[in-house]
C-alpha cells in the first residue's frame, strides 16, 4: 500500500501547556489562570492552551491513517524539547516531511518508523518529538490499514510480544482537584490513582510533607468507603521533586518521609514519582539510585518512579541500568517515535524494572487510543488514562479502546 497524499490540521489537546519553572517559583493563581510572567523560553503565559497537530496519511485504496503531534504540559523542563504551537510547526510537517512521505510502500511498521523517528533537518538537528511522536502514530496506523488488522498485532508482530488476554491497568491522574475526581476515580474503580499533582511544596506537599500526609491518609480511607473492602487501588503520587525540596535534598530525611508515608497508605501500595530533582540527569540517576538503595537497606516498600531527566529511550536505559527507580515513566510524547515507547517497555521489563507507559495530560484522544495498542501489546505495568485532568474522559477513552481492542482479538482468535 502506498502514501498517496498528507494533511495536516491544527487541533487542541485535552489539558494546557504550563510553565513548571514559574509555578515553583509560585506564581498566583486567579480561578484556573496562572498570574504572573512566564519562566521558561516559548510561554507567553504561565498557562496556555495545548495544541496538537494532526497527521493524515491518504493511502492509495482511499484509507487514512493518522496520528497526532502532541507535546507535554510541561513543555521546556526537565531537558525536554521546547513548546510546541501549531503555527510553527505546521510549515515543517508540510516542508521537509510530506515530501519525503508521499510515494512511499507500507509494507510494515519497524522500519519506516524508526527511519522518520531519526529525521533531521538540512542543520543536523533533529525533529521536535511532537513531530516525530506523531507521524510515527500515522505509520502504525498505515501499518495496520495495509495488513488489515490491529495496530496491536502489529506490534506484537514486529517486536515479537505474546498477545494475552489481560487488560492493563490504567492510572488515573486528578489534577489540583484532587479530592473531588479521586472520589470520580474510586468510584469508577481506576487501577491506580491518583497522580495528585504535587508541584508546591507550600501549598500541597506542606513544608514538613504534613500536606501530603495527610492527603494520603485520606485517600487510604475513601478508597474503603467508596470502593468496598476488596478495592485495593495502588496509590501513585508525582511531587516534582518537592520532598527533595522540603528536605534538603538529604535522603536520609527524605527515606525517614517516605516511611511515614508508607505507613498512612497501608495496607495500599504506594509509588512515589520525581521525589528530587537534580537538575541534571547524572546528579538525579546518582541521587534516586541512592534512595532506592536506601529504601531497600531499611525495608521501606515504597516504589520510587523516576521522571524528571528520564526522556528519550536512551534515558530510560540509563535510569533503568543503574537502578535509578523501582519503575520508569515513559512520557511517550517526550521519546518522539511511538517505536521508542515500544522499545522503551519491553526494556524495562526486561530488566525487571517496572514500566509505566504514561505520557501526558496534553495529549488528543488520538494518541491515548494508539497508545492503547502498544499498552495491549507490550504488557507495561500500568498506563496511563489520558488526556486531560477530569478523570473520566481519558478513563473512557483509554479504558473502551482497550475493551474494544481486546474483544476484538478474542473473536479472531488471536488471545
Amino acid at each position: 500500500m502506498k502514501i498517496i497524499g498528507a494533511v495536516v490540521s491544527p487541533g487542541l489537546t485535552g489539558f494546557y501547556f504550563d510553565d513548571q519553572k514559574a509555578i515553583k517559583l509560585g506564581r498566583e493563581r486567579d480561578g484556573f489562570a496562572l498570574l504572573g510572567e512566564p519562566a521558561t523560553a516559548g510561554f507567553s503565559a504561565v498557562r496556555q492552551r495545548g495544541e496538537s497537530i494532526s497527521v493524515m496519511l491518504l493511502l492509495d485504496n482511499g484509507a487514512v491513517a493518522y496520528g497526532d503531534c502532541a507535546a507535554v504540559q510541561y513543555s521546556g523542563a526537565g531537558g525536554r524539547d521546547p513548546l510546541f504551537l501549531a503555527a510553527d510547526f505546521i510549515p515543517v510537517l508540510e516542508e521537509e516531511v510530506f515530501p519525503r512521505l508521499i510515494g512511499r510502500t507500507v509494507s510494515g511498521f519497524r522500519r519506516l518508523a524508526e527511519e522518520f523517528d531519526k529525521l533531521r533537518h538540512a542543520d543536523g538537528s533533529f525533529f521536535h518529538t511532537a513531530l516525530r511522536y506523531g507521524i510515527t502514530q500515522a505509520l502504525l496506523d498505515a501499518a495496520a490499514r495495509s495488513a488489515g488488522c490491529t495496530m496491536a498485532e502489529i506490534v506484537a508482530r514486529e517486536y515479537h510480544c505474546p498477545l494475552v488476554n489481560r487488560p492493563v491497568p490504567l492510572f488515573c491522574q486528578t489534577g489540583d482537584d484532587r479530592y473531588s475526581n479521586a472520589d470520580k476515580a474510586i468510584i469508577k474503580g481506576a487501577d491506580v490513582l491518583p497522580h495528585g499533582l504535587i508541584n508546591n511544596v507550600r501549598e500541597k506537599l506542606g513544608c514538613r510533607g504534613e500536606k501530603l500526609l495527610e492527603y494520603v491518609s485520606w485517600l487510604k480511607n475513601r478508597a474503603g468507603q467508596l470502593g468496598g473492602a476488596d478495592y485495593r487501588p495502588v496509590l501513585h503520587i508525582d511531587v516534582y521533586g518537592t520532598i527533595g525540596q522540603a528536605f534538603d535534598e538529604d535522603l536520609e530525611q527524605m527515606a525517614d518521609y517516605l516511611g511515614r508515608l508508607e505507613k498512612a497508605a497501608a495496607p495500599l501500595k504506594l509509588r512515589i514519582e520525581g521525589p528530587m530533582d537534580r537538575g541534571n540527569k547524572p546528579a538525579q540517576i546518582e541521587a534516586l539510585a541512592g534512595l532506592c538503595r536506601l529504601l531497600e537497606k531499611r525495608g521501606i516498600a515504597v516504589a520510587v518512579v523516576a521522571d524528571e531527566w528520564c526522556n528519550t529511550l536512551e534515558d530510560i536505559r540509563e535510569f533503568v541500568d543503574a537502578k535509578a527507580g523501582d519503575m520508569v515513566q515513559i512520557k511517550t510524547p517526550d521519546l518522539g517515535g511511538i517505536n521508542n515507547t515500544i522499545e522503551a517497555v519491553l526494556y524495562a521489563r526486561s530488566r525487571g524494572t517496572g514500566a509505566y507507559l504514561g505520557g501526558t495530560c496534553n495529549e488528543t484522544d488520538r494518541s491515548a487510543r494508539v497508545c492503547v495498542h502498544v499498552g495491549i501489546a507490550t504488557q507495561p505495568d500500568q498506563m496511563l488514562a489520558k488526556p486531560g485532568m477530569g478523570v473520566d474522559e481519558g478513563l473512557m477513552i483509554t479504558f473502551n479502546e482497550m475493551s474494544r481492542t481486546l474483544a476484538l482479538l478474542k473473536v479472531k482468535g488471536v488471545i
